[in-house]
């Protein structure tokens, strides 16, 4: 059989390379950073990194792993409710609660598995979930896995989804999902209007923090701390794996019943592994410093603003965004791939995104800025750009 099978993925792997849709991973040979190696010996700036705070090489949460290294050993072999759950656990799941001002959090490998695990126990066929056209896949995915009637609004139309609360009336339980950054755009979720229709029409509110938790927000508590309704949402999502330190783990954190719940019946928490003592113990350090100080939420909120103000003068075709991620439009799957290797030449790392990571015909690089960056990386890839996009016709030259 696999013979045939063969030839049937030969055929769809060169139409992807055909297309030029085919993907290449690019390998480091150093510490995630602001400044990387790749294994060609070339040293590059990295502008397509989740590491928001720039915490995914910072001494003390490394210190922090060694010493729960050190203490706790290296991995837990077996599930939460059978004996992976340590002291270190159960601290980081209360500090997580505490900094989004939650009743309890539940810890899981991935925020992939939190939103995977989160709504199947929680509702029925009865039911219905309300969710943004461009919610996360990991979002998309767990609904799936729910039998509650789904209905989907334009992204971040408030219109559009008063209208899909008005068609979901008759269901017993309404959820509302959304993102609170987008990842493709870098745009904001108006969680605040969505709070108030939420109220309006008798129905809770999930939010994924992902790529605002450490990112927007005063002192980066994210979208709820933005739009100052901290302890109004039933459910935040949200990952230890970009602005948290970089390494892995998600959580679901929210009211209280919800969470014992999912403790009893969510798939991905019950049936995977515990995160290893070394991460929980990086992630409480690292709650503890941004408890401290908001001194890297305010320099990635200075970089991200000079970032974006001058690529947009430069003439650049810039999505709408109020948060570390900055798209630079250029349609063309092909052109994206052209453009992320010209700069990775220039000394810039970055990535062509293009279907099926976002719609046909929407290809992009996507910029993310860090509080690792220094404003000589941010010049040094703005001239980069600059001169790229003159290079490929993206941008007009100057007479």
């Amino acid at each position: 059989m696999y013979k045939e099978y063969k030839t049937h993925l030969d055929g769809i792997l060169k139409e992807i390379r055909e297309a030029g849709l085919y993907k290449n991973e690019r390998i480091i040979v150093s510490p995630q950073g602001a400044e990387i190696v790749l294994d060609t010996g070339q040293k590059v700036l990295n502008f397509c990194a989740n590491n928001y705070l720039g915490l995914s090489n910072n001494p003390e949460l490394i210190e922090a792993a060694k010493a729960a290294l050190e203490d706790h050993g290296y991995g837990m072999s077996s599930v939460r409710f059978i004996c992976g759950t340590t002291d270190l656990h159960r601290e980081l799941e209360k500090k997580i609660a505490k900094f989004f001002n939650t009743d309890d959090t539940i810890l899981y490998a991935a925020c992939f598995d939190a939103n995977g695990g989160v709504f199947e126990p929680l509702l029925t066929a009865e039911d219905a979930i309300i969710s943004d056209a461009l919610n996360h896949a990991s979002i998309i995915d767990g609904v799936r896995l729910c039998k509650a009637q789904r209905y989907r609004y334009e992204n971040a139309n408030m219109e559009d989804l008063e209208k899909q609360l008005k068609l979901a009336k008759t269901q017993r339980f309404r959820l509302i999902v959304t993102d609170g950054v987008f990842s493709m755009d870098g745009n904001v979720a108006p969680l605040k209007r969505i709070v108030e229709l939420a109220e309006l029409y008798d129905a809770m509110v999930m939010v994924d923090e992902s790529h605002s938790a450490g990112v927007v927000g005063e002192t980066g508590r994210g979208v709820t701390e933005l739009f100052n309704i901290m302890g109004q949402v039933e459910i935040i999502t949200g990952t230890l794996g970009k602005a948290f330190g970089g390494a892995i783990g998600g959580f679901t954190t929210g009211r209280k019943e919800i969470i014992e719940l999912l403790r009893q019946r969510s798939r991905p928490y019950l049936f995977s592994n515990s995160i290893p003592p070394l991460v929980a113990a990086a992630g409480i350090k690292m709650v503890e410093m941004m408890t401290e100080t908001n001194s890297l939420q305010d320099k990635l909120h200075m970089n991200s603003e000079y970032f974006i103000s001058r690529m947009t003068h430069l003439g650049f075709d810039i999505k709408p965004t109020k948060s570390a991620i900055c798209a630079v439009m250029l349609y063309d799957a092909k052109l994206s791939q052209n453009f992320a290797a010209r700069l990775l030449e220039e000394g810039i790392y970055v990535i062509g995104f293009y279907y099926p990571v976002v719609p046909k015909g929407e290809a992009r690089i996507r910029i993310q800025l860090s509080a690792a960056h220094e404003k000589e990386h941010l010049d040094k890839a703005i001239e980069a750009f600059e001169k790229t996009g003159k290079e490929l016709g993206v941008i007009k030259k100057q007479k």
